[in-house]
């Protein structure tokens, strides 16, 4: 078994500034090319945390759901490519220029990407959102390659270092 089979952590937050700063210490760390898949139920707090990714990245401005638009991009450090598949069926990815987003060299983060799990590299992060309402969020994250298991390396580090979920 390698090491990225087995690469994953769990945090809990409890609130939506904690859920900003774990996302904000894995924007940080993002390097081009990497892909998050986010999972978890309408008001997991996906779209806070993406929010957070974005403050990490050093993107200025705010940083919405892109339910209706399905993509949003923004620039900070990197390119962030902000993807929410809720109202998208697998197929239409092409449409969209998914591929094309994945190739284009900056960080792509995917709400609901659980929706089409064969158009996301092979090789990415899956963080998985759990709670809702008041109670607190349980956020597993799970490596799914050799590139994955480094950026949740990275990511661990930097969740140390800035004493973000606790």
């Amino acid at each position: 078994m390698t090491a990225f089979q087995t690469a994953s952590c769990l945090w809990t937050s409890t609130g939506e500034g904690e859920t900003r700063q774990l996302g904000a210490a894995l924007g940080r760390v993002l390097r081009p090319g990497d892909v998050v898949g986010l999972v978890g139920e309408l008001g997991a707090g996906k779209t806070t945390f993406v929010q957070g990714v974005a403050r990490g990245l050093g993107v200025r401005g705010y940083v919405a759901s892109p339910t209706f638009t399905l993509v949003r991009e923004y620039q900070g450090r990197l390119r962030l490519y902000h993807v929410d598949l809720f109202r998208i069926q697998e197929e239409e990815l092409e449409a969209i220029g998914f591929r094309e987003l994945v190739d284009a060299g900056g960080a792509v983060v995917v709400e609901w990407a659980d929706r089409a799990p064969g158009q996301l590299p092979r090789d990415c992060l899956w963080v998985r959102l759990q709670g809702s309402g008041e109670q607190p969020r349980a956020l597993q994250a799970q490596a799914t390659g050799p590139r994955s298991a480094a950026l949740l390396r990275r990511w661990e580090e930097e969740v140390t270092r800035a004493g973000a979920g606790d």
